[in-house]
């Protein structure tokens, strides 16, 4: 599932205040990165199954391994797991309505806070 048009992904941000705001919404990027690309995740693990919401960004300057990127955050993602094949963000998936609101919520705060550091 695609949040479309949630305003974050025009937004470039400093990749250490990134981390800090991300990290203060429950959103982890551990070792989801490369030189050039973030990811995001906050795991729900609820009765209906286990999903991923998640926001990606990619460095527009600088180097995410150099800690001196600065990002653009792209259009936020929430996906289901199945196990072994991973994650499935597709329309056919069924996405619970309150786990949808919650990450509605979590994106408006991210995008308040986010929003007060973009270029």
């Amino acid at each position: 599932m695609r949040f479309e048009n949630s305003g974050i992904e025009s937004l470039k941000v400093d990749l250490k205040r990134l981390d800090e705001i991300m990290d203060h919404n429950g959103m982890i990027r551990a070792g989801q990165w490369d030189y050039e690309r973030v990811t995001y995740d906050h795991k729900f693990q609820i009765k209906e199954g286990i999903y991923y919401f998640r926001i990606q960004g990619y460095a527009v300057q600088g180097d995410v391994g150099a800690n001196d990127a600065v990002i653009q955050l792209m259009t936020p993602l929430l996906g289901k797991h199945y196990y072994p094949h991973g994650v499935e963000y597709g329309e056919d998936e069924f996405f619970p309505e309150q786990l949808v609101k919650k990450c509605n919520q979590m994106l408006k705060k991210i995008k308040e806070e986010t929003a007060v550091f973009a270029e």
